[in-house]
């Protein structure tokens, strides 16, 4: 059953975020040419700003989805029932919190935003954008129970509709009205219909939930606490490495170039979330593994999810810096192409933060929070240090190298100590031998695919882009299969894949 809901919930994860890029790339493509790049740059800029508030929600999502896994394994309705009140209380006070920081921000936006030239009321944008962000913390809590239900593909499958309903809804009112504040508030009414949705699913499988319930057992709601604590320097660190490079690049550089980025980072980001965003469904399965299973299985059950996050990691990083430059031009223009550096930059950025994703599947499982809630600071200092002193130094890539840099405290400390060590109980030299060695073959199999896809351009953008995603397809995948062909990981996936195909 578990097998049989993990792999539910990574098609539905895959098919709902497929749609999700699709629709996203034709929605950019028109956004940009009815309103203009710097109306895009405003876009990244205020959904970093707005990230920054998420901070405040200390991660209690998570600390609670770990504590339903055993309830739920369990049938204790009971706990089940205190844990969501917990939730919805905690929720509701975030989102008062959330929205009283938020208004405080407005008078600091022109110390960011400084040379606009659009004619646009930027605090009343800046309000649409949170009031969104406010609304889904007092209407969201209950994707919880369908996500540690193992019921992902729900919440999948509501947000197709979302994504769909949204977009239609946005490019009609740019088309016909190119009315910005119309724009934003489609945004909060659909998202809004979308937490509704999702909230009367949870009510009719779950109708318990709407009953009485008793005070949450003060044992459990300590680890919360605990584990909240812990929780609120990784959510630092995840704004501060993911959420500050918007608003280094808009301080440093220039709004413009924020728009510009933007399409890289949608594109790049996609590819992020439909790889990431499939392990990510895999979460209440191995949640349910690690507390069913010996260590052994644990374990065994780790390298062939990391030997296919690997494999899909690398192959998803070579396609972005195989094809990105002619895809850029044939969907946009050539106008709006980055340097090469900032894109090789990029690009190793994304394979690093793929390749992160098995540990912080496992990490997040286990319940791992506590333990590491100082390594974010470290991370945090860094990344915004390196960013500042690589903008000054080498422009927008040094943003990027900044992020890179960051993330070698998870990989040279966090990962090998708490994920190797402590949930695995495994000697720490082979964690570094395995995984020094997945970064040098990428760059391997990277650097050999570029060599090839470089021996002949074509002069005519299509064909080029043609050749690209054929080159981007073939080669790192047959240089894998060269090298995997007899790995014990890749036969079983062989085996799995031929007994899916009989059936």
């Amino acid at each position: 059953m578990r097998t049989k809901n993990g792999f539910i919930n990574v098609l539905a994860s895959l098919a709902s975020n497929i749609i999700t890029i699709i629709i996203g790339l034709l929605a950019q493509a028109l956004f940009i040419k009815i309103m203009g790049i710097e109306y895009l740059g405003l876009n990244g800029l205020f959904t970093n700003i707005i990230s920054m508030l998420g901070i405040i929600e200390l991660g209690i999502g998570s600390a609670i989805i770990y504590n339903l896994y055993k309830p739920i394994a369990d049938k204790d309705i009971e706990t089940i029932k205190s844990l969501m009140k917990f939730y919805k209380k905690s929720y509701h006070i975030i989102g008062f919190v959330v929205l009283t920081l938020g208004l405080i921000i407005i008078p600091f936006l022109p110390l960011i935003i400084d040379d606009v030239t659009v004619n646009v009321n930027i605090p009343l944008i800046y309000i649409l954008f949170l009031l969104e962000i406010v609304f889904s913390y007092f209407l969201s809590y209950k994707r919880s129970i369908l996500y540690a239900n193992q019921k992902n593909y729900i919440i999948n499958l509501i947000h197709i509709g979302y994504t769909v309903l949204l977009n239609v809804g946005q490019l009609l009112v740019l088309f016909f009205t190119k009315n910005y504040y119309l724009y934003l508030i489609i945004k909060i009414v659909v998202r809004i219909i979308e937490n509704l949705v999702i909230t009367y699913i949870a009510n009719k499988k779950y109708d318990y939930l709407r009953e009485p319930s008793k005070p949450l057992d003060k044992k459990i709601e300590r680890d919360i606490i605990k584990k909240v604590k812990a929780l609120f320097f990784h959510k630092i660190a995840s704004f501060v490495v993911a959420g500050t490079d918007n608003i280094i690049i808009a301080k440093f550089l220039g709004i413009m170039w924020v728009g510009l980025y933007s399409n890289y980072y949608l594109v790049i980001n996609a590819v992020q979330t439909l790889f990431i965003q499939a392990l990510v469904a895999l979460t209440p399965s191995v949640g349910n593994l690690l507390v069913t299973e010996p260590k052994d299985v644990q374990f065994n059950t780790f390298k062939k999810v990391r030997f296919m996050n690997f494999w899909v990691a690398c192959f998803s990083a070579i396609a972005v810096l195989i094809i990105m430059r002619s895809f850029i031009s044939i969907w946009i223009g050539e106008e709006y192409l980055l340097t090469k550096l900032v894109l090789i930059v990029l690009v190793f950025n994304l394979f690093q933060k793929l390749m992160r994703s098995t540990y912080q599947t496992f990490k997040e499982a286990a319940g791992i929070y506590h333990e590491d809630r100082y390594v974010p600071i470290v991370e945090s200092i860094i990344n915004i240090v390196v960013s500042i002193i690589g903008v000054k130094l080498v422009g927008l890539a040094g943003v990027f190298i900044g992020t890179i840099v960051s993330g070698f405290v998870l990989w040279f400390y966090s990962y090998p100590k708490y994920i190797y060590k402590k949930l695995f109980g495994r000697n720490i030299k082979a964690y570094l031998k395995e995984t020094l060695g997945y970064i040098l073959l990428f760059v391997f199999i990277a650097s050999i695919t570029c060599c090839v896809n470089d021996m002949y351009v074509f002069k005519n953008i299509y064909i080029e882009f043609i050749k690209n995603v054929i080159i981007a397809i073939l080669i790192p995948n047959l240089i894998m299969l060269v090298i995997f062909i007899k790995n014990d990981n890749f036969c079983y996936y062989l085996n799995l894949l031929k007994k899916v195909l009989k059936k």
